[in-house]
């Protein structure tokens, strides 16, 4: 993936149930088959738990 986008997020993260930890949502998009480069943004989030799918994409893609 050259560039990161929301779809491909939210692709990852499906099935999540929130609140959920870092940890768990970066378990869940390996397991969803995220690209590397996604995981990576995910584990260098700032935050250590999310209540919902709006905060993980702009804790994603504020970073970026």
């Amino acid at each position: 993936m050259a560039e990161l986008n929301p779809i491909e997020l939210q692709k990852a993260l499906k099935g999540a149930d929130y609140p959920a930890s870092r940890d768990d949502l970066v378990e869940l998009a390996r397991n969803n088959g995220a690209d590397s480069s996604l995981v990576q943004k995910l584990t260098q989030s700032g935050s250590e738990r999310f209540d919902g799918p709006n905060e993980v994409q702009k804790a994603v893609f504020d970073n970026e």
